[in-house]
Parts: C-alpha cells; sequence; structure tokens
C-alpha cells in the first residue's frame, strides 16, 4: 500500500529534475499525477494559464490533494550587472510562479476540506551566496509565503517547503563543465558529496503525506550539511592547522 493511495498530485517544472524526481517517487507511492511544464508550453508567470491548468486537472480527477511548486529558474552574476529584464525573469518564475499555483489550488483545497502544498526553496533563499542576489531574494519570498500560506490555511491546508543544497540537476549542469571549480565545495559540504534529485524528492513526499500531519509552515534544507554554521570554511581551517602541526 503506498502513502498516496488515492490521492491526486499536480507538479510544476515535472518534466526535469527535482520535478520529475517528485513525479517518480508520487506514482510510486500510488498517487495519480499531472505535471504542469515550461516544456509542454505552459509558463508558470502567466497566472490565467496556471489556474486553467489547476482547474482542468482538478476538474479530470476530481480533486487535488497535493500540489508541488517545484518550477524554477537560476543565474549567476554580481548584484550590480543584473539588468531588469533578469530580475524580473528570477522572480517572476520563482516567486510568482509559486504565488500563481497557490492561488489556483487553494480554492480547491479549501472546498474540499483538505490539502497538501510543497513549495520548492532553497538553501540560498536561507544563507546568500556571491552572485546568486536575485535568485536568493526570491527563493527567500517563497519561504515567506510558504509561511503565510501555513497561518492562513490551517488547519484545512498544510503549506510547507523544500529548501535543497547543491543537488543534481538541469540547472547545476554547468558545474559539470569545470569540475575542479566545484571540488572545493563539494570538499566543503558534511556529506561530501552533490546531491540527488530523488533524495529531495523523497522529503517533498514525506511533506505531502499523513506522515507530516501536524508539520506546516516548515523549511527543509536538503543540503548535505553545506548551509551549517562555518561549513564553508571547514576545509580551509582543517588545512590551516594541518599546516600548523607540521611547522
Amino acid at each position: 500500500m503506498g502513502e498516496l493511495d488515492g490521492r491526486t498530485a499536480l507538479i510544476t517544472g515535472g518534466a526535469a529534475g527535482i520535478g520529475a524526481a517528485t513525479a517518480a517517487v508520487f506514482e510510486r507511492e500510488g498517487a495519480t499525477v499531472g505535471i504542469l511544464d515550461r516544456a509542454q508550453g505552459l509558463d508558470v508567470r502567466d497566472a490565467d494559464a496556471v489556474t486553467r491548468a489547476v482547474n482542468n486537472f482538478a476538474d479530470e480527477h476530481g480533486r487535488l490533494d497535493i500540489l508541488v511548486n517545484n518550477a524554477g529558474t537560476g543565474d549567476l552574476r554580481p548584484l550590480h550587472t543584473v539588468d531588469d529584464k533578469v530580475w524580473h525573469r528570477l522572480l517572476d518564475v520563482n516567486l510568482t510562479g509559486t504565488f500563481n499555483g497557490m492561488r489556483a489550488a487553494v480554492p480547491l483545497m479549501l472546498e474540499a476540506g483538505r490539502g497538501a502544498i510543497v513549495n520548492n526553496a532553497s538553501v540560498s533563499g536561507i544563507t546568500p551566496t556571491r552572485n546568486e542576489a536575485a535568485y536568493s531574494a526570491a527563493k527567500a519570498a517563497v519561504i515567506a509565503l510558504t509561511k503565510s500560506g501555513a497561518l492562513e490555511y490551517g488547519p484545512r491546508i498544510r503549506v510547507n517547503c523544500v529548501a535543497p543544497g547543491h543537488v543534481q540537476t538541469p540547472l547545476t549542469d554547468v558545474w559539470e563543465q569545470f569540475p575542479d571549480a566545484f571540488a572545493p565545495i563539494e570538499a566543503a559540504i558534511p556529506l561530501r558529496r552533490i546531491g540527488q534529485a530523488a533524495e529531495v524528492a523523497e522529503v517533498i513526499l514525506f511533506l505531502a503525506s499523513d506522515r507530516a500531519s501536524y508539520v506546516t509552515g516548515a523549511t527543509i534544507t536538503v543540503d548535505g550539511g553545506i548551509s551549517l554554521p562555518q561549513a564553508g570554511t571547514d576545509a580551509a581551517l582543517a588545512a590551516l592547522v594541518a599546516r600548523l602541526n607540521s611547522s
């Protein structure tokens, strides 16, 4: 018996990466899964299109039990070089896209008397890194939006989010071009490796399932420990201690 037997779930950005892994895990656990993705012609920035897609899915399957707002995009550049187009793209996809999904799903869940929403934030929304100002700001806002939803719609709807760290997805493919550049980061991760999309999907499953029946407004980091205080300097300090001991 699966943890989501008889449930219906809709996942934005579900064609690849964490979204696709989540769809696979949900299906394994018995859910009827629908995917909304740019590859299928849906732009989460288009509020009307998102609302139509969510309502169509609910009409087809009789209800909507779970929504996973996973669609997102990233960018790397210094703050002062972020132009208006990049700024609005990052906020509109990551934040407004999440808002559009929630706003469309909430009335259906309220009518049904129950529901679970899981938003995909980022560890960068908790501990920003260099050259990710717009992305970090958008993901921090997703965390705040998640908490607001939990406050407003409990007890009928639970709203939580995950905050992945370095996870292998299409957004991180750039690191494969420069493995030497990523090596110091991987060394600084307490678990000493990059994460897999399926590992994040398992946490999303938990938050969407009845196992998390008393969890709402939470942000669960899935980052191998990289956001722990001073984790990024640990390798450098270890090397310094080694030098001091050898001198």
